[in-house]
């Protein structure tokens, strides 16, 4: 490696490490719940994106049908989601706990796996009954509708 590109390769690892110092400041730790977070978010927009492309069965779309636009409103969603989970840090950082940060991350966690599950049963994959019933409970809950 010539020393031109072993500077280059200095100066690119020292911002990686800036942007990761970065991001795990304002979002409060890149731990395991906020990498869970990341990871069914974009599992869930992969799916639901099979579930338009090749199943045709997307409930975004009349035709249920792929449509760049709700692509992108999901995108825009997602990153909602994350500048909520960035304030959640802020406030943290303030009181000097972690109790909001958790407490969003996993309400948005239990958001994206809802989701995911809906989008395995749009291509057809069973799902458990337990599971089933889960979901059907946070929506309702979701939905401000009384539970028996």
């Amino acid at each position: 490696m010539t020393a031109m590109n072993n500077g280059w390769m200095k100066v690119l690892s020292a911002a990686a490490a800036a942007a990761g110092a970065g991001a795990s400041f304002l979002f409060g730790g890149l731990d395991g719940l906020f990498w869970t977070l990341l990871s069914f978010m974009g599992l869930d927009y992969l799916s639901g994106l099979v579930v338009a492309a090749v199943f045709h069965r997307s409930n975004k779309t009349e035709s249920g049908a792929l449509s760049s636009q709700v692509c992108r409103q999901g995108l825009w969603r997602k990153g909602g989601a994350l500048m909520v989970v960035l304030v959640a840090a802020a406030l943290d950082r303030l009181m000097g706990s972690s109790v909001i940060r958790d407490g969003t991350v996993t309400a948005f966690l239990a958001g994206e796996a809802i989701s995911l599950l809906e989008n395995a049963g749009l291509m057809g994959v069973p799902i458990p009954k337990p599971l089933k019933n889960a979901i059907d409970l946070l929506k309702d809950k979701g939905d401000g509708k009384e539970q028996p």
